[in-house]
């Protein structure tokens, strides 16, 4: 199965592909709870929704650090 865009090009918004999943998922949870899609391209699928979404710089994440980690 083919994915619209390409792998490639949502490496290019997010550079490591766990948290690339990680931030489709989740935004594909709030979409499927009835948060408004943030492009124009929208899919019955919210996971295909949530991928347009990043493809177009509509979503990003930022990294938080932790605090008084026991390593």
């Amino acid at each position: 199965m083919m994915i619209n865009p390409p792998l490639s090009d949502l490496l290019k918004k997010i550079d490591n592909r766990y948290i690339l999943v990680n931030v489709t998922a989740k935004r594909a949870r709030m979409l499927n709870q009835g948060t408004q899609p943030l492009t124009s391209k929208t899919s019955t699928k919210d996971v295909v929704t949530a991928i347009n979404e990043i493809n177009e710089g509509k979503i990003r994440y930022r990294k938080i650090k932790r605090s008084g980690s026991t390593q």
